[in-house]
């Protein structure tokens, strides 16, 4: 292969014969073909680029080929765009503090010996849906940090000049970063029961336990298999993202009819994700006046400008409740 054979296959990328495009088919099927009409985008054709000048250089490393005719290749031009943080998700501080409460009605209700076996397994599940809710929106922990985060990785900092102890989380995100978080003091007693649900003594000496974890696991083959083989294991990522979004839509569902929640914040909390609460902590910090840096600490953005963003979404909020109570002044 040469390096004009390389620029006519990124050019072929670019618009595939009709021979090689068609409708999308199963991969089983013969009328199956690789590409879709219009060929690939150019983020897609840089991507195949790169995946063949690797695979070119391993074969060179490995002396099965004398050279990498890939390496004299440039990659089709791209655009990067700019990824929107979706800050308008964030649940209002009043809607926050609904939820909490909402969620704490629900977790209170133990038998007592009054109730039946279902009804408390229906509390636990409660309770751990608590736990994962408040770790994302107290922390502004992403989904996939928030269900593998371990209580090894939970201990008490102490402050400096007499000031209280606060607990810190450490998890691994992006890129594969570690970065430290503090968990409120209502997101540790949220996993204190969740722990007692589990028969876990959440202050016993540290050992090697997820923070979070399903209280159920059908004892079949698959099951298990995704949970690592064992009982007490993390939820996986998207199965912790259906037991917020499964108990959201429960809440939401309660809350209808009442005549003191808005129904805006109604339909906000119907189409609210485990995401959500990540933008709901980033926003409450930054009005409270969390310094901006120490968001992007904890949130782990990589540029303070994505940061700002909250800050911009706070002063656009200001302006547009000022902007309202100039209106009614003038009526």
């Amino acid at each position: 292969m040469t390096v004009e054979d390389c620029e006519a296959y990124k050019d072929f990328l670019a618009a595939p014969s009709p021979a090689f495009t068609g409708p999308k088919q199963s991969r089983a099927g013969g009328r199956w073909r690789p590409f879709a009409p219009g060929g690939l985008a150019p983020d897609s054709q840089a991507y195949a680029v790169r995946v063949l000048r690797a695979a070119f250089a391993w074969l060179t490393d490995v002396r099965y080929l004398a050279g990498n005719p890939w390496r004299a290749v440039h990659d089709p031009v791209t655009v990067t765009r700019e990824v929107p943080v979706q800050v308008g998700r964030a649940l209002p501080a009043g809607l926050w503090t609904g939820l909490r409460a909402a969620l704490d009605a629900r977790c209170a209700r133990r038998t007592n010996g009054a109730g039946t076996d279902g009804d408390e397994a229906e509390a636990r599940q409660w309770r751990t849906a608590r736990a994962a809710i408040l770790l994302m929106g107290d922390s502004g922990l992403r989904r996939d940090e928030a269900a593998h985060a371990r209580r090894e990785d939970l201990h008490l900092a102490p402050q400096g000049s007499g000031g209280a102890a606060v607990w810190a989380l450490t998890v691994t995100g992006k890129r594969r970063k570690q970065r430290t978080v503090p968990v409120s003091a209502a997101t540790v007693r949220a996993l204190r029961e969740h722990w007692v649900d589990r028969g876990r003594d959440f202050d016993a000496p540290l050992d090697s336990a997820p923070l979070i974890v399903p209280l159920l696991i059908p004892a079949t083959g698959p099951a298990l298999d995704r949970h690592g083989g064992v009982v007490e294991a993390p939820y996986t990522t998207d199965a912790f993202g259906h037991l917020v979004r499964q108990a959201i839509q429960r809440v939401t569902a309660g809350l209808a009819g009442r005549p003191d929640i808005p129904k805006e914040h109604l339909v906000q909390l119907a189409n609210t994700s485990a995401h959500a609460f990540r933008h709901t902590f980033g926003t409450r910090a930054v009005a409270r006046d969390m310094p901006v840096d120490v968001v992007q600490a904890i949130l782990g953005h990589a540029s303070l400008q994505t940061t700002s963003i909250y800050v911009r979404a706070e002063q656009q909020r200001m302006l547009e409740a000022a902007a309202q109570y100039y209106a009614a002044e003038d009526d």
